[in-house]
């Protein structure tokens, strides 16, 4: 009786790698989009602590915000559970209404410096697509 199913052969294995099933997961990607200063580090009390774990490479989450006083298309940008600030008001309408659509989105640090007391975070946008 034919069941249909393929049998798991030396061959087939080859061709989809030794991750087993797990490397049969949907093909993602990351799409660069724009970079962007991290708005609002300011408001981070625990920026201090942070700024030298905030470096080049690191990833970041960007969490959609819509409840923000002010800013409704507000994208919060975090490390680990602490938010370090946002994505500036001006680059936040097409991401915001992409996530809200269920994409997902993370940046990743280009560069931090220090004026006075403000930490400047340069960040990459990228979608995963």
């Amino acid at each position: 009786m034919e069941t249909g199913i393929t049998p798991l052969t030396p061959e087939l294995l080859a061709l989809i790698g030794n991750g087993g099933v797990t490397a049969l997961a949907p093909f993602s990607r990351e799409i660069y989009l724009l970079s962007i200063v991290v708005a609002g580090t300011s408001f981070c009390e625990t920026i201090g602590e942070l700024e030298p774990q905030l470096v080049e490479g690191t990833a970041l989450r960007m969490i959609r915000q819509p409840d923000n006083n002010y800013d409704d298309q507000a994208i919060g940008i975090f490390y680990n559970t602490t938010r370090v600030g946002w994505v500036p008001m001006e680059e936040n309408p097409v991401i915001s209404r992409l996530m809200d659509a269920g994409k997902a989105f993370f940046c990743r640090i280009e560069s931090t410096s220090r004026k006075g007391k403000w930490v400047k975070i340069k960040a990459a946008v990228y979608m995963v697509e």
